[in-house]
């Protein structure tokens, strides 16, 4: 008669299979997934950087077809465009050269 296997005893391959293999599985997932937030996070502050630019801009250049002058300053901006700016995310950077030239602008985040 054939000498039946334990259920009790496994084979050190046995053991690799039912319990590393799983919880290896469970890191490389659990990896990704922290990899794959982090690149949406950056993502998003970089888009957030890139729209405040683009609404600063938007508002310069509206406020010089109306009145015929590009904003002294960035509060002229923000009282009159309703611009938000978060500064505990970012800083922007607002010069005038003359009247008639569009100002420098530039937005960093912190």
């Amino acid at each position: 008669m054939p000498m039946r296997k334990s259920i009790y005893r496994k084979r050190p391959l046995d053991f690799f299979k039912s319990a590393i293999l799983p919880a290896l599985f469970t890191v490389v997932i659990i990896s990704m997934i922290i990899f794959g937030l982090n690149n949406a996070e950056y993502a998003g502050r970089a888009e957030g950087l890139r729209t405040l630019e683009d609404s600063i801009r938007r508002a310069v250049v509206i406020a010089y077809a109306i009145e015929g002058r590009y904003p002294a300053s960035i509060e002229y901006i923000r009282e009159h465009f309703g611009i938000h700016i978060d500064e505990t995310r970012f800083i922007v950077h607002y010069r005038v050269i003359a009247p008639n030239v569009l100002p420098e602008i530039t937005v960093i985040a912190r």
